[in-house]
């Protein structure tokens, strides 16, 4: 089993990697944090003309058909620029839902950036984001009518204020539903990752349109917030990196009594530990992703050990780069505080680690232990 990339998969990676350097600079990422919507039109037609926005989107619907494995070598670089913008609620959970939910019409929409869509998921609460759920939709009434009335709300959903359309996820009388909403026109919110935007929306009264298959959609929605999962920890290893490099910058030419501090004992120890759990982070991101795939029967217990790792880790070895800058990486002028916020940020959303965790035990215990007998045991 190889789990090198291809030479077609680094060449994307330093084409991503030259054009956020030269496109989208921290002096970008810095002023995109006052603008309301987070991005630029001009930067998201070229992320539409490269064929970003388009990635996961198979070629007959106008995208470059990659898998999981090509989309986490974009996240990782994505995730080192700490780079602002709606990419991954549009171009990646949005896309994940359309193409799993069999929604071709958006999905043309989305790889060309004349739409921008996200999904309406998470509620207040912890653990399980699916169980989370009590947004509701019932039938409108009108005989032959495809339309349902959304109640209860969503109070994160990413990029919800400026999207084209949102998927939302409600309970009516099969389970798990899902519902197109046109417009989500979503409140505005503040949250922890300033390099981001997200919304509210009060969905009483809104009228959207059941999509995707019939009945209990809890599966599908299973497999979404897995590969969703693994973006995010992808998302995650390119923070680490960041964080990494700017601690060893940092170290090298900061002198304290007399040398730099790159050269003192525990600052060594400090950056072994970082450099420790990024790479841990980086292979359970490779594997998950190959998983995902090749719809390899480890995906689910690879998605969870990745997500429940790599946001503890990111947590860990931004906070260490924090520590590693002293007191001046608190503050506005050094990046480190943005790391740590994504980070943060990350680390909770669809399912923090410690749900991952506890799903990833019920895994490996509800198949009679499997993986925990033997003669050893």
């Amino acid at each position: 089993m190889d789990f090198a990339f291809s030479p077609e998969q680094e060449q994307l990676r330093d084409s991503v990697r030259s054009w956020l350097e030269k496109r989208a600079p921290r002096t970008y990422m810095r002023q995109m944090l006052e603008d309301p919507a987070g991005s630029t039109p001009e930067i998201w037609q070229e992320l539409a003309d490269l064929g970003w926005l388009g990635l996961l989107v198979p070629e007959e619907h106008g995208g470059l058909g990659l898998q999981m494995v090509d989309l986490v070598v974009v996240q990782e670089e994505v995730g080192r620029a700490i780079f602002p913008g709606p990419f991954f609620s549009s171009a990646v959970l949005a896309t994940l839902a359309a193409r799993s939910l069999g929604l071709p019409e958006l999905l043309s929409g989305l790889a060309s950036g004349r739409a921008r869509g996200t999904v309406a998921l998470e509620e207040a609460g912890h653990g399980d984001p699916l169980q989370a759920v009590r947004a509701r939709a019932r039938r409108s009434g009108a005989p032959g009518s495809s339309v349902s009335i959304l109640s209860g709300e969503k109070p994160l959903v990413l990029d919800g204020e400026g999207a084209s359309w949102a998927i939302v996820v409600a309970r009516d009388e099969s389970g798990i539903g899902s519902y197109l909403l046109e417009n989500p026109d979503g409140q505005a919110v503040e949250v922890l990752d300033v390099t981001r935007r997200a919304a509210r929306l009060i969905l009483d009264g809104r009228e959207a349109v059941r999509v995707g298959p019939p009945g209990d959609q809890s599966a599908l929605w299973r497999g979404i917030l897995l590969d969703a999962g693994v973006a995010i920890a992808a998302e995650l290893v390119g923070v680490m990196e960041n964080a990494l490099s700017l601690a060893v910058d940092y170290a090298r030419t900061r002198v304290q009594f007399g040398r730099p501090i790159a050269t003192f004992q525990v600052i060594k120890h400090k950056a072994a530990d970082m450099l420790h759990r990024l790479e841990l982070a980086r292979v359970g991101v490779d594997y998950a992703a190959w998983a995902a795939g090749a719809g390899d029967i480890e995906r689910e217990r690879a998605a969870a050990m990745v997500k429940a790792y790599a946001g503890q880790a990111a947590v860990f070895v931004t906070g260490e780069a924090i520590q590693i800058h002293g007191g001046v990486g608190f503050t506005w002028d050094v990046d480190a505080h943005l790391l740590f916020r994504r980070a943060k940020f990350d680390d909770v959303l669809f399912g923090a680690g410690g749900w991952q965790r506890s799903r990833l035990a019920e895994l490996l215990v509800g198949e009679g232990g499997s993986l925990l007998s033997g003669p050893d045991r």
